[in-house]
């Protein structure tokens, strides 16, 4: 009987470790459930073909962006912020692309979790090349028309506060708090995104994707 007074707390330890499967599993809170808008004409892809069919003229760009005031505005007389080795790329303004565009422009709010999304078929019918460290890029043998270019560009920003370590008391008895100087940095990725236009005739064509 001693040997089942010692072997039943040991039973009951290993059965306390058994995994259970919940019955039901809590949905994370969402404020803004995603919202998914595409365009609603069907794509063309024969148009697109055509208007990304090789031309004589080179497209020579520079993306930046620069930091946002106070008031959620990009400081005009603030420093460059250079698109470092970002992917950059364009698509032709076929009235699919055309919709897309407008969309994206007017009804896309990343706040409330409604974006716009594009058709993977058309996706595929694009350019792209790679920024140097100073935001440069080049897309050449483009033939007359109007284009979308985009990209990404991540960035971060930094600044610092004074935390409060602790409080001592001087010669004379007054009370003394003490503070550290504590340094942050700060996450930011900024879309960028417009039209540009291969004028007939002209071989070098300069864009600024900000």
């Amino acid at each position: 009987m001693k040997n089942v007074h010692v072997l039943l707390p040991i039973l009951f330890l290993f059965m306390g470790r058994v995994p259970v499967n919940a019955q039901y599993k809590q949905a994370e809170y969402q404020k803004h459930p995603l919202q998914k808008i595409f365009p609603e004409q069907q794509f063309d892809s024969v148009a697109a073909i055509n208007a990304l069919a090789q031309g004589d003229a080179t497209v020579k760009g520079v993306a930046f962006t620069k930091p946002k005031n106070n008031l959620g505005f990009k400081a005009p007389l603030a420093n460059r912020i250079f698109a470092n080795h970002i992917t950059v790329e364009l698509f032709p303004y076929t009235p699919y692309f055309e919709e897309w565009y407008e969309l994206k422009k007017k009804k896309e709010n990343v706040k409330k979790n409604r974006i716009v999304y594009m058709d993977s078929i058309a996706y595929r019918y694009r350019l792209y090349c790679e920024t140097n460290a100073r935001g440069e890029f080049t897309f050449p043998k483009m033939k007359p028309g109007k284009y979308i270019i985009m990209g990404t560009l991540p960035w971060t920003s930094g600044g610092s506060y004074d935390q409060y370590s602790g409080s001592g008391y001087g010669s004379y008895g007054g009370r003394v708090d003490y503070y550290e100087r504590q340094y942050y940095t700060v996450s930011h990725s900024d879309f960028l995104m417009r039209i540009i236009e291969v004028e007939p005739g002209k071989e070098t064509i300069k864009v600024k994707l900000k």
